[in-house]
């Protein structure tokens, strides 16, 4: 088991350092000369290009890449242009709060899609079943953020009953039931398409696994059905389904970076759409690179765990 964790950190080295180059490259893709953007539209073409030679940005390419490598390997991720702050000290929060967002958005997809996916396949071709799945298909083609709009539009404003915006009530401070509160929309919104793919998939895992040979056979000897579901056709089905949630992980860390912006929720995708209007390249670059690193962590984790439940794997 440790080999294969270690193989597969070893694996991660050339991923990353894909990522950190495509990251990078931001800085040729990205409109607007960086240096003029940090001295402002009225410094002069002598300070911009002293400013420039003094940043390294006329530089080769691989020798900028380089040296900003090596920053990142150090910890420095560099200073925001706008606001004039380590980049690293201010979005570490950020991605917290993001990270808490795919965390609420998991919860509700795991728990309510297996649930649903179970019951539907346990009443396969029924009219729960079709209504499910129905729901299922169109939740899996929806925009997250035509989503985070339309629940805004349905619970906030017109009914009322939860908060459109940020993630705490300014009127009761950092509460966890203020928390809570301002979770519940972002959360749906972020996992909608996640928890329809993980409901179909509990459904289809299942029937097939109820419908196997060895399943039968326990009927046959008179073992109840809820143990024949509960201890041997779920687990089954156990090792796919951890594989659709790691990978759907990446998903809600994406889909939360849009959602954020709608409700204002103050992650780093928020962050990074802000920083994009005010042209801030550093704190975009260090934004990205962040939701990179994660996405590429958390499927690490998942196929350690599903290794750990199939031995068979871990060659």
């Amino acid at each position: 088991m440790i080999f294969y964790i270690i193989k597969r950190i070893l694996y991660m080295v050339p991923i990353l350092f894909g990522v950190s180059l495509l990251v990078f490259s931001m800085l040729y893709l990205i409109p607007g000369d960086p240096a003029r953007m940090m001295l402002g539209q009225s410094a002069s073409p002598e300070a911009v290009e002293q400013l420039r030679n003094k940043l390294g940005f006329n530089d080769p390419f691989i020798v900028q890449y380089g040296s900003w490598l090596l920053d990142i390997l150090k910890g420095d991720l560099g200073t925001s242009i706008t606001m004039r702050i380590p980049v690293t000290s201010f979005l570490i929060p950020k991605l917290i709060n993001t990270l808490i967002l795919s965390a609420g958005g998991l919860i509700i997809c795991v728990v309510i899609g297996i649930g649903v996916g179970v019951v539907a396949a346990l009443r396969k071709y029924s009219w729960f079943d079709r209504i499910i799945m129905f729901l299922a298909q169109f939740g899996a083609n929806t925009p997250g953020f035509w989503l985070a709009i339309t629940l805004m539009w349905i619970f906030s404003i017109k009914l009322g009953w939860l908060p459109s915006s940020g993630m705490y009530d300014v009127r009761t401070g950092d509460t966890f039931t203020g928390l809570v509160e301002h979770l519940i929309l972002p959360s749906f919104a972020t996992a909608t398409v996640s928890l329809a793919v993980i409901a179909r998939l509990t459904r289809s895992s299942l029937i097939e696994v109820l419908n196997a040979e060895f399943i039968k056979t326990f009927r046959a000897n008179g073992i109840s059905e809820s143990k024949i579901i509960g201890k041997h056709a779920f687990r089954n089905i156990l090792a796919p389904l951890i594989n659709m949630i790691g990978l759907q992980i990446g998903y809600l860390l994406g889909g939360a970076l849009f959602v954020e912006v709608v409700f204002n929720w103050p992650g780093i995708g928020s962050q990074i759409y802000a920083s994009i209007t005010s042209q801030d390249l550093p704190m975009v670059q260090a934004g990205v690179l962040f939701i990179a690193i994660s996405f590429v962590v958390v499927n690490l984790i998942n196929d350690i765990i599903i290794a750990s439940l199939n031995p068979r794997l871990k060659n």
